[in-house]
Order: structure tokens, then sequence, then C-alpha cells
């Protein structure tokens, strides 16, 4: 991408900064649009040198009238990486505290083990007059939302260079946070993914998708949302609307429960198995994981007993209070 000149007094280190971002596996584009939001703010102030002032960390962390709370949280998280980023270097710059947002009322859906079977019977017997690669692809795409509780854009994403079957793992470049992670395949979808590279990885480019869509292009995220839809109808599963699912990223959640769960069942301390699960998942923070263990608890009375007093002293207050997903 063309890079946008800065004009601030910290231009020469936007430019240093976003370097090493991208030499360090995040995507520039990710930080270039509320950098540039900085530097124009910084040179509306005034601000001629590497200098940042709690009067200047007030103004830039002030909710704007019309601004989302999660916009909010980006702009103003964002820039304190950076601005952590010179302190680091010797620069005289002040922090602005963390933004966080309310969690809502929303409730996600966890599939229940029928629902998990006749989901899948579905996906197994799915047909489509459009294509009949949707036949051999959805089976592997959807198993891996829920087996590895990736995001769906995550696994649309995935290109023939990003699979090592031999040792059995998916490098994820098109994350949230825009730092590629990798994920372990269980021997189960290992031998389903072999299956399904045997019947057309062949077909593929090392920087093909190995999900495409008919046209061989990258699939919309929005017609896998309506065959997520088609799916739930054909395996009795009434589906709410009005985002209330059950979703595509429901999948997500229902590994995280699950996951979470196996863990206590086999004796792992929270302590050990929040940010086990957090890093899997892609969090920056375990403040993004923290619903995933308050729903455990919820669902199995039997964990919240061993967990509720760690989960406490963990989170306290700030359990009301997290990223998002």
């Amino acid at each position: 991408m063309n890079r946008p000149k800065f004009i601030s007094g910290f231009a020469e280190e936007i430019d240093r900064y976003l370097d090493y971002k991208t030499a360090s596996g995040y995507k520039e584009s990710s930080f270039t649009f509320i950098l540039r939001q900085f530097d124009r703010f910084c040179a509306g102030r005034g601000i001629r040198d590497v200098s940042f002032s709690k009067e200047d960390a007030d103004a830039w962390s002030e909710k704007k009238e019309t601004e989302a709370s999660t916009s909010h949280y980006a702009r103003v998280n964002k820039v304190k990486c950076f601005l952590k980023y010179l302190g680091l270097k010797g620069y005289d710059v002040y922090l602005m505290h963390d933004v966080f947002f309310r969690a809502t009322d929303f409730q996600p859906h966890i599939y229940t083990d029928d629902e998990i079977l006749r989901y899948f019977h579905a996906v197994d017997t799915y047909t489509s007059e459009r294509s009949r690669m949707d036949a051999v692809q959805f089976p592997v795409l959807f198993r891996l939302l829920y087996c590895c509780g990736t995001r769906i854009n995550e696994t649309l994403g995935i290109k023939k260079k990003d699979v090592d079957l031999e040792n059995g793992i998916i490098r994820l470049m098109e994350t949230k946070n825009d730092c590629e992670r990798y994920i372990v395949l269980d021997p189960e979808i290992k031998s389903l993914f072999e299956q399904f590279s045997d019947k057309c990885f062949y077909l593929f480019s090392d920087d093909d998708y190995i999900f495409p869509s008919a046209a061989g292009i990258r699939r919309k995220e929005n017609r896998l949302y309506d065959i997520h839809r088609m799916i739930l109808k054909q395996a009795g599963i009434p589906y709410i609307g009005g985002g209330h699912g059950p979703r595509i990223h429901d999948w997500r959640h229902t590994f995280a429960v699950r996951a979470f769960k196996q863990m206590v069942d086999q004796g792992m301390d929270m302590y050990v198995a929040l940010p086990v699960l957090s890093t899997y998942l892609g969090h920056k923070t375990i403040y993004a994981t923290e619903r995933y263990v308050r729903l455990t608890m919820e669902l199995y009375p039997y964990i919240g007993e061993k967990c509720s007093a760690k989960f406490q002293r963990v989170f306290g207050k700030a359990a009301d209070l997290h990223e998002t997903d």
C-alpha cells in the first residue's frame, strides 16, 4: 500500500514504527489510518517535536459524540501502543489510560451435542447447483470453525501456502488483530484435511485461497452467512435472526467454552488454562477471553464452584469490561 506522508513532529517516528510493525508480521493498513489521524491531530495542536503531554493525551482520548465505542477503543489504544514504543526509545511522552467498553447483554448460542450432530449431518449432505466444490469444501470449512475456533474471515483467508499438513499446522494471516498465528489440527480434522487436499490442492497455486468461490476468488463472508442459515434450516435448528443467531461466529464461542471445560476437567488450573485459551484464540489480553470463562461457569456449575474465587481475583470489576472477540 502507498503510505501517506506524515506532517507532525512524530512523522519520522511513525514511519519507523510502521516499519517495525510490518517486520513483526502485522498488516500496515491496520495502523496507518489511525496513526494518520493522530499525526493530523498533533499537527493541529502545533506539536513539532516528539513530545506528548497529559493535556494532549486527554484531548486525544476524549470520545467523540458520534464515535462508536469500538472505534474509540481502537483509536486510543492503538496510539497508546505507539506511545509505549516511543517511551522505550527514551522519549518523554504521556501514556493515556486504557479504554474499555462495556459488554452488552448479548448471550452467544452454545451449540448442544445434538445440534452439533444435526448441523454437521446437514453440512456433509449439502449440495449446490452453483458449485460442485461446495460439497467438497464445506465439511472442512465448517469443521475448522468449530474444531479450531477460527473466525470466518480467518478461515476464508487461508491460502495453500499456509497449510502444513505434514505437521498438522495452519497459519492464519487475515486475523482480527493483524498478527499471524497458528492453529494445530487434531488427528481427526487433519485426516479430513488430507482427504480434502488430495481432491483439490493440485488445482491451486501457493497463493490461491483453499476455499474459493465458484469464480475461483476469495469467498464473500455474506454468502457463507446465507449458507449457514440454509444449513440450520435443514438441520432443524431454529434461526432467531436479528443478530441473535445461532450465528456462524457462535461456533467460535462453542469451541472456546468446550476447550476451557476440557482443560479444567483434565485438572488444569484456571491460571494456566486462561492464558492458553486466550493465546490460541488470538486475543490481545485475557479480558476478551473472560466471557468464555463466565459462560463455562454458568453452563457447568461444578466448574463455577472450582473457578469462581480465582475468576474474581483475576477480573474483579473489570469482568464487565472487555475487548471484542
